[in-house]
């Protein structure tokens, strides 16, 4: 059960509408979590802006931030943001199988994402750390420093998502995303 009432675009404080009827247009609806978030302008604020910038200065394609994405929620247990992500993949045109491989954290058949996905992996789950040699195969794959430097971007943004749905116990108002193999 959430923490914390879902706010409607009608109910949300005043100074949260503006970035909430920004985020319903452009996902379709009024997604839990943006609705949640609505109840700290700080919180609603320091996510529109982090995905601002990214939209701004990022170079990422759509399915290499998705495909982080699935990464970092994995990494993070966060089933809503794997959802929201399994959607936001498809979109950006990942298939089911290869959205599942990066879930698992299995080999997605693209050696240059691999190498991205596997700092980011380490990055999420040792609290910012990543080994040399995880660092050096993403360089050896083609992967900048100006690349990999927003890599941590796209983490920050994902880890920010992830712990504020466990935070609030954000409940699921997506597809659920296909369960992993045991």
């Amino acid at each position: 059960m959430p923490r914390v009432p879902v706010h409607t675009l009608d109910d949300a404080p005043e100074q949260t509408r503006p970035t909430l009827e920004a985020l319903s247009k452009r996902m379709g609806k009024l997604l839990n979590i943006h609705a949640e978030m609505a109840h700290s302008p700080v919180v609603l604020g320091a996510y529109a802006g982090m995905q601002e910038a990214i939209a701004r200065h990022g170079t990422f394609d759509g399915r290499t931030r998705e495909a982080i994405a699935l990464a970092v929620g994995a990494v993070d247990h966060c089933g809503y943001c794997q959802s929201a992500h399994t959607l936001g993949g498809k979109a950006a045109g990942l298939d089911p199988e290869r959205m599942l491989a990066i879930r698992a954290g299995r080999p997605t058949g693209d050696d240059r994402l691999d190498t991205l996905l596997a700092v980011m992996r380490e990055a999420a789950g040792e609290v910012g750390t990543v080994q040399d040699d995880t660092w050096k195969q993403a360089q050896a794959a083609g992967w900048s420093e100006e690349e990999l430097g927003e890599g941590f971007a796209h983490l920050a943004v994902n880890l920010f998502t992830n712990y504020f749905n466990h935070y609030m116990r954000t409940e699921l108002d997506l597809p659920p995303a296909p369960a992993l193999d045991a």
